[in-house]
């Protein structure tokens, strides 16, 4: 069933290919077959910017070489037939290049953006520099002609049917990730990717290996290319190029699989038409990719697409969740110590030598007036601050200055002050999105069944809020204030971490709600055995969790007791008074 629903756009794409030669003729197929084959390029520029949302500006440098390679290996194997073993590998190194670029990128800064798309674009240009000048192996401007045709295919007759073949498969595998947790994975990252950090997901190498795949799509396109086309010049890796490749995604729906496939068959066909007719033809390509930028954001396949089917998994026990073996110490009970911390930003000292210590599970809570540091010291502790002095220990193994997924994998838990949650994925996808993290392999990502997993903590979550349970379909984003702050603090203990960090989780709940969310905090916290640290600004709150109570004054310490202890002392009344709801 799962099958034939991911299924569904690569069978229409398959009906219209292979109708296509019996409706028109050998030659249209062939001219068609050249567009096909941008087309995945297209599809690969499409799941970077469409999915996973970073655009790449230099998808031709991969086609290109992909296309280089695979004409050269061609060309050699004519007098060395053992050089056909190494077809593969001509498709294969573009997608390892990329890998390599987008790890050295996302490892210096995971945020994508402008600074990706700069480099891939300036990446791109060298590899049209260098095709122009390394003559003696690619041609140099005049190009690397004379590529023999794949052995077996004809190329104006029988190769249409492989082009056909690879845009139907890269369809249908595209369809098929996307339909997968891998592919929700993938919107997250697009939507909210310091909260995917927070849960423990390594963003920068999610990216990596989607870039390496779509430059590894993007290969392929080339190679057919090649074999195609029967020679290979510069402008199979120049940026104009990349930038038709951008223009079709966006035109036939960056979103989609087919859509880019059929923006570059469609739209790049009526522009080879339109060169020879009309003399402005380019000014008409570009009107047409502003309109479509500025009223149509999900392309034409976006007018014809109807709302995803909701992404299922047969109901399933996930395993236990597993934490970091550095810190996943069972025998010991959970301690942090923050030592003579310190962290500043844009010059401003914002904890200015803060120690603070904890062992053992149970509620303790952190008060204190604006600007006291108390969400600054969990920023630090989450590697979302630098940590510029000082030591940070979690259950005495050093944590301070790590990246966030790796501080959420050693087994912290954070919540955030305003409710962080992937607000285009429904409910059940942000809950599944937690269950996985501390759980799943990369191959558990690929897996179908993976949807359905659920945990005992996850039913007892959605029983302590029955809102949720009865939206699990519903997207993130269409939630009340109250069901959004129950959302993320469900996805913060789903991982079952060791400590967790609890910043203002009542914060905008009627006095109702807020009973309702520390009774289930306390339930909770205490149901997976867990340390948390809780930043509440209501004192009534704060007597309602017990615990000690840590007063935060100027980036630093001002004093630990019980709440009857912190309300007797002169140094806190003199900095500091609670308000009650």
């Amino acid at each position: 069933m799962a099958f034939s629903r991911d299924a569904k756009s690569a069978a229409f794409l398959a009906v219209v290919l292979v109708a296509l030669p019996f409706a028109s003729s050998e030659f249209v197929a062939y001219q068609i077959a050249l567009f096909v084959i941008y087309g995945i390029a297209a599809q690969a520029v499409a799941l970077c910017w469409g999915r996973l949302g970073f655009l790449p500006l230099g998808h031709a440098l991969f086609f290109g070489l992909g296309a280089y390679l695979f004409g050269g290996v061609l060309k050699g194997a004519e007098s060395s037939p053992a050089l056909y073993l190494a077809l593969p590998l001509a498709v294969a190194a573009p997608a390892l290049l990329a890998y390599v670029i987008a790890r050295l990128v996302f490892a210096r800064s995971s945020r994508s953006g402008p600074y990706f798309s700069l480099i891939t674009l300036a990446l791109t240009m060298l590899g049209f520099l260098a095709a122009q000048q390394w003559s003696a192996l690619t041609g140099g401007f005049n190009g690397m002609a004379n590529i023999p045709e794949i052995p077996g295919t004809s190329r104006y007759e029988t190769l249409y049917w492989l082009v056909a073949a690879v845009a139907v498969i890269s369809t249908l595998v595209l369809a098929m990730l996307a339909a997968r947790p891998i592919g929700v994975i993938w919107e997250a990252v697009a939507q909210n990717e310091e909260r995917l950090q927070l849960l423990g997901y390594a963003t920068d190498r999610v990216k990596a290996n989607a870039y390496a795949f779509s430059a590894l799509l993007a290969a392929v396109a080339g190679a057919l290319f090649s074999a195609h086309q029967g020679i290979v010049t510069p402008q199979a890796m120049s940026f104009i190029l990349s930038t038709e490749f951008v223009i079709w995604a966006a035109v036939g729906g960056k979103g989609s699989s087919l859509g880019p496939l059929l923006g570059a068959a469609v739209v790049g066909y009526a522009s080879a038409e339109l060169r020879e007719q009309f003399l402005y033809w380019e000014v008409a390509v570009a009107a047409l990719f502003i309109v479509v930028v500025l009223f149509l954001p999900n392309g034409v396949a976006g007018l014809l697409k109807r709302r995803a089917d909701p992404r299922h998994g047969e109901d399933s026990p996930a395993p236990a969740a597993v934490q970091d073996a550095a810190t996943a110490t069972s025998a010991a009970p959970v301690s942090l110590t923050l030592d003579g911390v310190k962290t500043a930003q844009s010059g401003v000292t914002i904890l200015d030598g803060l120690s603070l210590a904890l062992s053992g599970p149970g509620i303790r809570c952190v008060i204190g007036p604006n600007g006291a540091g108390k969400t600054s010291s969990f920023n630090v502790i989450t590697g979302r601050l630098p940590l510029l002095g000082g030591g940070v220990k979690l259950n005495g193994c050093d944590i301070g200055g790590l990246p966030a997924w790796r501080v959420a994998r050693r087994g912290i838990g954070r919540k955030m002050q305003v409710p962080s949650v992937f607000a285009d994925l429904t409910v059940r996808e942000n809950l599944g999105l937690a269950v996985w993290a501390a759980r799943a392999s990369g191959f558990d990502m690929l897996r179908l069944a993976t949807l359905g997993w659920h945990t005992r903590l996850l039913a007892d979550i959605l029983q302590e809020f029955p809102a949720l349970a009865s939206q699990l379909d519903a997207p993130a984003g269409t939630l009340a204030q109250g069901h959004r702050q129950a959302l993320e603090l469900a996805m913060t203990l789903l991982p079952e971490p060791k400590l967790v960090l609890l910043d203002e989780p009542c914060a905008g709940l009627s006095p109702g709600e807020t009973h309702q969310m520390i009774d289930a905090i306390k339930t909770l916290v205490r149901q997976i055995g867990a340390a948390a640290l809780l930043i509440e600004h209501d004192i009534t709150a704060v007597d309602a969790m017990g615990g000690d109570v840590y007063v935060l004054h100027q980036g630093r310490l001002l004093d630990k007791g019980s709440l009857a202890d912190i309300q007797a002392s002169a140094a806190v009344r003199a900095v500091y008074a609670g308000g009650r709801k």
